[in-house]
């Protein structure tokens, strides 16, 4: 067992474990071509029983305690998408396909850990490229955390901390730090090189 020290809200880097085409870098603007092998990717996963969530690129840790969490790219989403509904025997719409490709923003996803059911409420995260800080378009965190398998000793509960950024306010070929910051005090940082991602 851990002890409670380990999970007092401090510093935590993690490495990213990235997925796809490494000499790639995010997309802002995917070609043809790359949506064409997103799709096609996203429909070979349905046919081994794979699920969407293979696309999310993850960082962090993956066990129950671990923090950790994942972003998804234009050209990720449509890899999920694909997967989605090819699991249900259908192909997405063009429609579909257009909202993702046309999308201005990219969704990260977090998890942290604290001792109180609302000890997310009011926390943030922001990106780092080499000490240019880019902010969120919005910040959406778990009122209400749940608890972990750790219970009742600590952490007790897990809540997500979920932010949306512009395309346009980063840069995709940065090493970056996301750092997310608990109301509580501290912070969770995570190593992430966006050259890395497609």
């Amino acid at each position: 067992m851990r002890s409670v020290g380990h999970w007092a809200i401090g510093i935590v880097s993690a490495f990213l474990v990235s997925i796809g085409d490494l000499s790639a870098a995010i997309e802002a603007s995917p070609s043809h071509r790359q949506i064409q092998a997103a799709l096609d990717r996203g429909t070979q996963a349905a046919a081994q029983h794979q699920p969407p969530e293979k696309w999310y690129t993850r960082f962090g840790g993956n066990g129950d305690l671990d923090f950790g969490g994942f972003l998804v790219t234009k050209i990720g989403g449509v890899s999920v998408l694909a997967t989605h509904m090819a699991l249900r025997g259908l192909e997405p719409s063009a429609a579909d396909i257009a909202q993702l490709v046309d999308a201005t923003t990219m969704l990260v996803s977090t998890v942290i850990f604290g001792d109180s059911p609302a000890f997310a409420m009011e926390s943030y995260m922001v990106l780092d490229q080499e000490g240019r800080v880019i902010m969120p378009v919005t910040v959406r965190v778990d009122g209400q955390a749940t608890r972990t398998t750790a219970w009742p000793e600590s952490p007790k509960f897990a809540a997500k901390v979920v932010a949306v950024f512009k395309y346009a306010d980063f840069d995709p070929n940065e090493h970056t730090t996301i750092t997310v910051f608990p109301a509580a005090g501290g912070q969770v940082r995570f190593a992430v090189n966006f050259r890395d991602i497609e």
